[in-house]
């Protein structure tokens, strides 16, 4: 067993980064996940250097920590970088261009309430910048969804070695919530930072055999149709491959409440509630939110008498879960914005309006 602590939720992630070898965390401060930086900067001083070499290093703003973790991938290090919303907006471009480059790397965003500087509460409106492609051209990310302390941690190590194995960014988008909250937490063991030279990553001008350079700059037209074919390969493999998710009740359920992060969470006790009413209703949790579990909606759909999605924003994964029904069973929307969390109460009575009481 590893060791046990009880840590904020971006506290446990910055320790599961210094645990999972990373050579660098290029960053920049904003809240709710201010506490990532400032953990790393004040473990910086005491130790983090004598425990793994690991930099760590506030940046001018956030496009100039895209940039420094585009050239830490480049040079084959591990690498990191956390924000949140308005700040990963500014990082969308390096993040398409490290898509493009088939660099790996890790990226955290604790969401807020937008449009705009919006609020420091928790929200899940980044869903389609984050699983839908946010910066320019046809590329996607591995998007792990959290609903635990216990998963921020878990998820750094699991997304830097699915960021590797594809050579893909990966990221981890989380909540205010779930990055301000305090659970118990079980963390891994110190790993090694890699010693080994990535065969992908640039090598300036060596004296023996051929140099090898990182871009996404491909003037012509028929070679970039040809990367970007290998891309689409790419992702279709990962969603073969990588697709996680979690369920609760579905044996007998006749109805499913379904959420990704803190929204799980609440889908789970409001379940309970419902099942203490006499209504039959299950969960279905995404972990992955790209690539999206479209099957097992496709399964249940053709069991269940209704699915209600719930999220913190004005519905946004409730469209893949509509594309992966694809009208075998109806579902329905609920969401709080803004920074506002729905309770158990509230997804009830929803449901009850929705699907018991015909709608009224």
């Amino acid at each position: 067993m590893g060791e046990v602590k009880l840590m904020k939720g971006n506290e446990a992630l910055a320790e599961a980064m210094i645990r999972a070898g990373a050579d660098g965390y290029f960053g920049y401060p904003i809240t709710p996940q201010s506490e990532v930086l400032e953990y790393l900067a004040k473990e910086s001083d005491k130790c983090i250097i004598k425990r793994t070499g690991m930099v760590v290093l506030q940046a001018e703003s956030e496009v100039s920590a895209i940039n420094m973790i585009y050239g830490g991938a480049a040079a084959g290090k591990r690498v990191m970088t956390t924000s949140s919303s308005p700040g990963m907006s500014l990082m969308q471009e390096g993040i398409s261009y490290i898509a493009g480059a088939e660099l790996p790397c890790l990226l955290a965003n604790v969401s807020r309430g937008g449009p705009g500087l919006g609020t420091i509460q928790p929200s899940q409106s980044d869903y389609f910048q984050s699983c839908k492609g946010g910066g320019h051209g046809d590329y996607h990310m591995i998007v792990l969804a959290p609903s635990s302390v216990q998963e921020m941690v878990d998820f750094v190590k699991l997304g830097f070695e699915l960021a590797e194995k594809y050579r893909t960014p990966a990221m981890i988008l989380a909540d205010g919530a779930i990055g301000q909250m305090m659970e118990k937490v079980e963390l891994f063991d110190q790993m090694p930072r890699r010693t080994e030279f990535p065969e992908w990553a640039a090598n300036g001008k060596p004296k023996d055999g051929p140099s090898r350079f990182v871009t996404s700059l491909n003037i012509k037209p028929e070679l970039m149709e040809i990367i970007n074919e290998r891309l689409q390969a790419k992702y279709k493999e990962i969603a073969k491959n990588e697709t996680l998710f979690e369920t609760q009740n579905l044996d007998d359920a006749e109805y499913i409440f379904t959420g990704f992060g803190m929204g799980a969470r609440i889908c789970n006790k409001a379940m309970e509630l419902a099942r203490a009413k006499g209504y039959k209703v299950g969960t279905i949790r995404p972990k992955t939110i790209w690539p999206f579990p479209y099957d097992i909606y496709a399964n249940v759909a053709k069991k269940v008498k209704g699915i209600l999605d719930v999220e913190f924003n004005a519905g946004q994964m409730v469209e893949d879960v509509r594309l992966a029904v694809n009208g075998t069973c109806p579902v329905e929307f609920y969401g709080r914005m803004g920074g506002m969390i729905p309770s158990p109460e509230e997804i009830i009575e929803k449901f009850e309006e929705y699907f018991i009481n015909g709608g009224k």
